[in-house]
């Protein structure tokens, strides 16, 4: 099956950022990605929720600070995941524009950032501060850098839903879904709900990265 797959696609040397370790990082970005936000304490309610937050970051500040560390970790990893993607369009007549995904990068950058300002959490506890005192002090920056981190997010993800139909790899109706998804992924970050940005997200981001990787690996010369 994968030979008389292979004997249908297009020829074109793939550039070796959109090879099989392109492929690896651009799958194991949304699974990072879900797996930090399972980690993460449930927090269902709107957000920043100062008292939510302390209680949880409380409860075990070892694991508030790693879990938020992780997830700096995994927008960085997200946006090495979209250079990838446009490496792949760009190769098969998907065009994607390089401001696209260089918003991509720089909302990804602004989105690790949230995690940074929740780790004040683990030195108001190690300092005996009110935690959430803390928490609600920050609250004016989290949401600034939450909504303009995801509207820049947003202008590249749409760039790239684009490129994604124009490329039309997927075939069958796949390119629509997976370009739905990649704009849905940038929505959901912008909505400050805890369901939504732990469990919402990581969800569509699925659905948005797993089946380019796979066209990433099956187009890639094997080794």
């Amino acid at each position: 099956m994968t030979i008389a797959l292979r004997r249908h696609l297009p020829t074109a040397a793939l550039p070796a950022s959109a090879g099989r370790g392109a492929a690896i990082v651009t799958g194991a970005a949304p699974v990072l990605l879900l797996a930090t936000f399972l980690w993460h304490p449930p927090i269902p309610g709107r957000l920043p929720d100062a008292p939510a937050v302390a209680e949880a970051a409380a409860s075990d500040p070892t694991r508030w600070g790693l879990v938020h560390l992780a997830t700096a970790v995994a927008s960085a990893v997200v946006a090495m995941a979209f250079v990838a993607v446009h490496e792949l369009l760009r190769a098969h007549g998907g065009h994607p524009s390089l401001v696209g995904v260089g918003s991509i990068v720089f909302g990804s950058v602004l989105y690790a950032v949230l995690p940074g300002l929740e780790l004040a959490q683990v030195a108001a506890h190690e300092t005996g501060a009110d935690m959430a005192a803390t928490q609600e002090a920050l609250t004016g920056w989290f949401r600034l850098v939450l909504l303009s981190g995801g509207v820049v997010f947003l202008v590249g993800a749409v760039a790239v839903a684009v490129a994604v139909n124009r490329a039309a790899l997927l075939g069958g109706g796949r390119d629509a879904l997976v370009a739905t998804a990649v704009v849905l992924f940038a929505v959901s970050r912008l909505v400050p709900v805890g369901v939504v940005q732990l469990y919402v997200q990581p969800a569509v981001a699925l659905l948005a990265l797993l089946p380019l990787a796979v066209q990433m690996w099956i187009r890639s010369p094997a080794r």
